[in-house]
């Protein structure tokens, strides 16, 4: 009987032995794209992502993610490079196979013990928070939080007071006056260029609580928006109402997006740090160097330097409590803080 050859298969025989379904190559290289168009992420909807072609108004693909990219994450705000049928026609379907490097993430955990961090928005550079002065009241728990998410971000946190004609802003706009966070204050039936000025040329998060005019105001700034999101569902096969978040275009002349966070019923903030927050306070940086590495910050009974710093006057005593503050409303509230 013929002796069985036992040589060793050189890599190139390896590689291109036929498989068990067929005779064609098996490789690890995975195709390069290089002929990718490149688009941003509208919507998102049970695995699947509507993506607006770069250069275009118009044309929405529903797409899928490919098979190399596995479990990566994929959010409204990604710039992505996607292959396949790339005319928007119904009943088509591309193929996202790039996710392109995010300049910024806008992140929350389900609740301040969870250790799972959730990307919410990805490339925005503002998080306006929309604060009713009344009906319903401010809730400073909440606003804080957002600022924290934006600060520790890298987004603007700008602040939108609204129903302005029931309740004066002034205890609101001296609540943060020490945070340097701009506000616009408007009413029902005002001028709503101040707000398009802020908005213009910018990537935008609006959040807030129910009751507080988000809706009314998105709807307002861009014309048609209920039916804009008619059409992003019924490019992801329907199902708006369970859209969690969406990005619309600003209407010209003016440039940029406006992206609505209307399924987020909390904030979490179990990511952030207390040296995650003190980067907005450059103030204070040097002097919280000398605390011990373990120095939550707090307070000085807890070996905190920074009331020596500030009475030293390398920053001011409201600057001090602000950013105290900032780090207590990382635990108040438990983390369950409904967006809308």
């Amino acid at each position: 009987m013929a002796q069985r050859d036992t040589r060793r298969l050189d890599e190139d025989d390896v590689r291109n032995r036929p498989t068990r379904h067929g005779s064609r190559a098996r490789t690890k290289q995975r195709p390069a794209h290089s002929d990718a168009a490149t688009g941003m992420v509208v919507t998102v909807d049970r695995g699947r992502f509507t993506v607006l072609l770069e250069g275009s108004s118009e044309v929405l693909l529903t797409a899928m993610r490919a098979r190399e990219l596995g479990r990566t994450a994929i959010v409204v705000g990604d710039r992505v490079g996607v292959v396949g049928d790339l005319t928007g026609a119904p009943d088509t379907l591309a193929r996202i196979v790039r996710v392109e490097p995010r300049e910024t993430v806008l992140r929350r955990t389900a609740d301040d013990n969870d250790p799972y961090e959730r990307v919410i928005v990805a490339n925005a550079d503002q998080l306006l928070i929309v604060t009713a002065l009344a009906d319903p009241p401010p809730v400073y728990g909440l606003i804080d939080r957002c600022v924290v998410a934006a600060l520790t971000a890298g987004l603007e946190p700008i602040l939108l007071l609204t129903k302005a004609d029931l309740a004066s802003p002034e205890q609101v706009l001296a609540n943060y006056a020490e945070l340097d966070i701009p506000a616009i204050v408007t009413s029902r039936g005002a001028d709503l260029e101040p707000i398009r000025a802020v908005l213009d040329s910018h990537v935008t998060v609006f959040v807030g609580h129910s009751g507080v005019g988000k809706s009314t105001l998105v709807n307002a700034l861009v014309p048609g928006a209920a039916r804009s999101t008619g059409v992003v569902s019924e490019a992801g096969k329907g199902r708006h109402t369970s859209t969690s978040v969406f990005a619309l275009a600003l209407p010209e002349p003016l440039r940029g997006w406006v992206i609505d966070t209307p399924g987020v019923r909390s904030f979490g903030l179990a990511h952030v740090s207390a040296d995650d927050v003190l980067w907005a306070f450059p103030d204070l940086e040097d002097g919280a160097a000398t605390c011990p590495g373990s120095c939550e910050h707090l307070t000085a009974t807890d070996g905190c330097k920074l009331d020596a710093w500030v009475a030293a006057g390398h920053a001011t005593p409201a600057r001090l409590d602000a950013y105290r503050r900032l780090l207590v409303s990382r635990k108040d509230l438990g983390g369950a803080i409904p967006l809308s």
